[in-house]
């Protein structure tokens, strides 16, 4: 209610806007709001960790999924075809491959996202069947923003975790696209020719903002997420058995198996705006 509220307010006195800065006028509080959570700070400060990308790209997976499946059934919808691009913007394939450098071939074993990935994927599914038009505000949000930040979020990545080349990062890469800007100019133009009621228009923005809402619910559970893991290891250092004194060179080293694991995932920690959202 608060959403549709706020969202009927800020249409009132913009009516002969197009669509897209409709839609950029709604969502002005939450686009702040996002970038000001946690994981897209260390983005800005470049400071995103090994683990911090991993599981972005886990969640980024699932989303993607449920949006591009939706997006691909209702792509003669008339509220969908205009905007419909995906040998140009389609990320699953990227992310797919992604996920396998990390972690492995068996990564699909290995996905882990919090409960806020999972209702932002239900809710996809659901407009997909309900209301494909709205599959516009999601679509919008998510690919001009990836696509507005990409090429500099890819070389923040790279070097917060000291990769050493772009593999691990083709989330990032859009080999479709030759001209960012050129293309969001025109995806732009498609989306403010999609004819909609004004019932329609403003469901549309409303799900703009919900959108944003979702990405931020994401980010801040991926965050806990790490918190939960960085107390269990702090837990295990402290009530871990005795260490066991070894002689090495004349010199004197403390090691536990505890020890070792929890030195080697640190190493791994040190080891999305900004773009994401710069429509």
């Amino acid at each position: 209610m608060e959403t549709e509220t706020k969202t009927q307010m800020a249409t009132e006195q913009m009516t002969d806007m197009d669509l897209s800065e409709q839609i950029k006028k709604v969502t002005k509080e939450s686009h702040i709001r996002a970038e000001n959570t946690e994981l897209m700070m260390s983005f800005q400060k470049a400071q995103v960790t090994l683990q911090q990308y991993k599981l972005l790209l886990c969640s980024l997976y699932e989303i993607y999924q449920a949006l591009e499946e939706e997006l691909d059934r209702n792509s003669n919808h008339p509220g969908v075809a205009p905007i419909y691009f995906p040998a140009e913007l389609a990320r699953l394939e990227a992310i797919e491959k992604d996920l396998e450098y990390f972690y492995g071939q068996d990564w699909r074993e290995k996905i882990v996202v919090p409960a806020a990935t999972k209702r932002y994927c239900h809710r996809l599914r659901q407009i997909g069947k309900e209301n494909p038009e709205f599959l516009l505000a999601h679509a919008y949000t998510r690919y001009l923003g990836d696509l507005s930040g990409g090429q500099v979020l890819g070389r923040i990545a790279q070097k917060s975790m000291g990769l050493k080349s772009s593999e691990g990062l083709s989330f990032f890469a859009f080999p479709g696209v030759t001209s960012p800007n050129l293309f969001k100019q025109l995806y732009r133009s498609r989306m403010n020719s999609v004819e909609l009621t004004e019932e329609e228009r403003n469901g549309v923005l409303e799900e703009a903002v919900r959108a944003f809402e979702f990405n931020i619910q994401v980010f801040d559970g991926l965050q806990k997420m790490l918190s939960v893991t960085e107390d269990k290891l702090q837990n295990c250092s402290t009530h871990s058995k005795p260490v066991q004194m070894l002689q090495i060179n004349g010199s004197l080293i403390k090691t536990t198996p505890i020890l070792r694991m929890v030195l080697g995932l640190f190493v791994a920690l040190a080891t999305v705006s900004m773009g994401i959202y710069a429509f």
